[in-house]
């Protein structure tokens, strides 16, 4: 730019003889050749056109058009002409120059002869060799400077009103025109970020004339309706609402029509049924308004699918819940840090889960009331491809038969009395991980056959929904029942036990583990006396002989139980077990002779245990006139739950006298 600007302001081509002095121009002349000139162009063409002119009738050496960048108190010429040449992208510096006073004074400056005295330090006058200077500032309608037209000349230039006359008609006709440009960009400016607002929004804007035919999209209606804008642009806008949807819509125009202008705006009650492309129909939530350009009549539709933040929230909800329910599975986890144990049973059953783990073969657990079955399912599916997804937790005996399809599988909103909102089940939950079936002998028959179908087909439906879902979920079952004799009771599907029996797991009860048994009570003490703050000594060989003396039909956690207890009343740092452990474990009963509860050396058989534990259970139950639970119940006395009393009953074949 520096050295195009050098080159052009040399002095002019035109000898000076021949140019007339500017008292002998004819001003009629002067504004002809100007209006000329520039009648027929705007914007950047005009200013072009005016300083060309201008410099040419006038006959001076050159003329430029500027505007001001007030930040920088620098000039930026529109356009610019000298020396018989246009230069562009020409910028200066106010500061010096003759130009400063018309900017910061806002009049009109003329400098006849010697302006390279009077600005000695404006080179570029010094370059053009510049003797005279005419400048007119250019106003906003607020009066606020926008630029100036100015003119120079390489010899005197005498005061003219005729010629001053001329620069201030086409300074304030250059004024006009940078301001229609000006506000030309800012409309255009408007409708570039209106149309970025419309363009990003999520919901689907739609502008229809009168006859409901679409005129306008944003990106966004391309989605909600799965049709592209030129499938969509001139078309008819019912094809794209149900029959109610329709008859809503052109009810609520009419509505609009009646309001007084700047009230033609509502949200549409209920929303509409819109209909996509494809013929999938959809809630819409949507708002209406109404305007006019050219006296013609438009509307705006926004619409926005309510099944998508429907399905949002639903995700949402599940994850909630989800979320929920690992927190309550956390809380349990204190008791299933690891697993204690040395026998050779245990090692047993470890073998089977490490050989089974691997896998997604079912699993099916048997063992006694407490013996740990929930823990063998936690450490198959913490050793499977699956450890990284839940594991989900369901307790057939605990969920009433009613609810129990809906815990299982879920339910839509309005299933059943209750049923608020849908609901995701236990199986969707556990997709991708492992779902654990505790006291699976206990589910209703009705309830085996379709859990059946997920077993077998991986598929079910929710309570109230006609849509199948997919699932993909290892099963780990548990029960202390003997299902054979289930089944043959007609109390337990044949199909579904096989189908649950792929890999039956044996978790031996406590009485077998009898080397487990103190490496377990100090486990659990550790445990506990940890968390209550307190500091427990090792067992004693006292708390270790009356504790596998016991015979524990509550086996694991019936001990931690006892534990729990003798920590609560430990003192000096020992536990106390005289508190803790049941009456039966302290003593010999009348049936059992007292050596052989003293040696815990002399080695019983498995019988012999089962027929100590009837023995001792018949006995409370006796002394309690056979009640079970109550404060004089014989599970009080014996210091287990009555659940788990009831269990033993079952498995001993326990039954009160004179019942069938």
């Amino acid at each position: 730019i520096g050295q195009r600007r050098c080159r052009l302001l040399d002095p002019p081509i035109m000898p000076e003889r021949n140019r007339p002095p500017l008292r002998d121009l004819d001003e009629g002349i002067v504004l002809r050749t100007i209006l000329e000139g520039t009648a027929t162009e705007t914007g950047e063409g005009f200013f072009a056109a005016l300083v060309e002119n201008l410099a040419k009738a006038l006959q001076t050496h050159g003329a430029w058009v500027t505007e001001i960048l007030e930040e920088s108190r620098r000039l930026r010429a529109l356009a610019f002409w000298m020396g018989g040449e246009c230069i562009f992208d020409y910028e200066y510096d106010l500061a010096g120059t003759p130009c400063e006073p018309v900017i910061d004074e806002l009049r009109l400056v003329h400098v006849p002869d010697k302006a390279l005295e009077l600005f000695p330090n404006d080179l570029d006058l010094k370059r053009a060799s510049a003797v005279s200077y005419i400048g007119v500032p250019l106003t906003d309608v607020d009066g606020s400077i926008l630029g100036h037209l100015a003119a120079l000349d390489t010899r005197p230039m005498p005061e003219e009103p005729h010629i001053l006359a001329v620069f201030r008609i086409f300074a304030a006709r250059a004024a006009a025109e940078l301001r229609r440009l000006r506000a030309e960009s800012q409309v255009r400016e408007r409708e570039e970020k209106l149309g970025r607002l419309v363009d990003s929004a999520m919901d689907a804007i739609i502008e229809l004339d009168a006859d409901l035919h679409v005129t306008r999209t944003n990106p966004a209606t391309e989605k909600v309706f799965q049709c592209t804008a030129e499938q969509m642009l001139g078309k008819d806008f019912t094809r794209f609402l149900t029959h109610d949807g329709y008859d809503k819509l052109t009810d609520l125009i009419q509505e609009l029509a009646a309001r007084p202008a700047g009230e033609r705006f509502l949200w549409i009650p209920g929303g509409l049924s819109a209909r996509r492309a494809d013929g999938y129909e959809f809630p819409a939530e949507a708002t209406l308004s109404h305007f006019e350009m050219q006296r013609e009549s438009f509307h705006t539709l926004i619409l926005r699918n309510v099944n998508q933040r429907l399905e949002a929230e639903q995700k949402i909800h599940s994850l909630t819940v989800e979320a929920e329910y690992l927190k309550e599975e956390i809380k349990e986890l204190h008791n299933f840090d690891e697993i204690v144990g040395q026998s050779e049973t245990l090692l047993r059953v470890l073998k089977d889960v490490e050989q089974v783990a691997s896998t997604d073969a079912t699993v099916l657990v048997f063992g006694e009331t407490g013996t740990g079955k929930e823990l063998i399912a936690r450490a198959i599916h913490a050793a499977s491809p699956r450890h990284d997804q839940p594991l989900i937790k369901v307790n057939c005996a605990a969920i009433p038969a009613s609810l129990m399809e809906s815990e299982f599988f879920g339910h839509e909103k309005g299933a059943f009395t209750g049923a608020t909102q849908k609901r995701d089940g236990r199986f969707a939950l556990a997709d991708g991980g492992t779902i654990f079936l505790d006291e699976v002998g206990e589910l209703p028959l009705d309830l085996q056959a379709k859990l059946l179908r997920v077993l077998q087909e991986e598929e079910y439906e929710p309570v109230g929904s006609s849509k199948t879902k997919t699932v993909d979920v290892r099963v780990i079952a548990a029960t202390n029942r003997n299902l054979q004799q289930t089944m043959q009771q007609g109390k337990f599907r044949e199909d579904l036990y096989y189908r649950l029996n792929v890999f039956p797991i044996d978790v031996p009860p406590l009485r077998e583990r009898h080397n487990d048994i103190t490496l377990l009570a100090s486990a659990f003490a550790k445990r506990c006396a940890q968390r209550m703050g307190r500091t427990i000594e090792p067992l004693s060989e006292e708390c270790m002989t009356r504790l596998t003396a016991y015979t524990w039909p509550g086996n694991v956690r019936e001990l931690e139980n006892v534990i729990e207890r003798a920590v609560i009343t430990s003192q000096a740092g020992g536990l106390n077990l005289d508190r803790a452990l049941p009456e039966t474990a302290t003593g010999a009963t009348a049936e059992t002779p007292m050596s052989s509860v003293e040696a815990p050396n002399n080695i019983r058989t498995v019988k012999e245990m089962q027929e100590i534990e009837r023995r001792n259970l018949v006995l409370a139950l006796e002394s309690s006139e056979w009640r079970v639970a109550g404060e004089n119940g014989a599970a009080r006395r014996l210091g287990m739950k009555p659940s788990t009393l009831a269990s033993r009953m079952k498995a001993l074949g326990i039954e009160r006298p004179g019942r069938a």
